[in-house]
């Protein structure tokens, strides 16, 4: 039993940590999305998106055209091994411009 044992655990704690790791990336790819929706939502409205991108501490880009005001948010994988290969998450989300008079639209 003992070489059984030797040769699955090894197996065991590996998938342990992959299904981990997978967990992790979701839940911080659900918080990019959710900060880039806020942000979109504040930069619309004039308001500054900066603490939306701290708070998940991701780097912003945003843009607007056609009426439409668009954030990218980007931060390194907090999954430690994927992390220190560069790897990175992100999230998009745009929204209508409120800035804009009614029926205008920027080209």
């Amino acid at each position: 039993m003992t070489a059984e044992f030797a040769v699955v655990l090894p197996a065991v704690m590996l998938c342990l940590a992959l299904c981990l790791g997978a967990v992790q990336g979701a839940g911080q790819q659900v918080r990019l999305i959710d900060a880039a929706a806020g942000a979109a939502r504040l930069l619309a409205r004039g308001d500054d998106p900066q603490p939306a991108a701290q708070r998940v501490g991701a780097e912003l880009r945003s843009e607007r055209s056609q009426g439409l005001v668009c954030v990218r948010l980007t931060a390194s994988s907090t999954v430690s091994a994927l992390g220190s290969l560069g790897v990175s998450a992100g999230a998009r989300s745009c929204v209508l411009d409120d800035t804009l008079p009614v029926g205008a639209h920027e080209e």
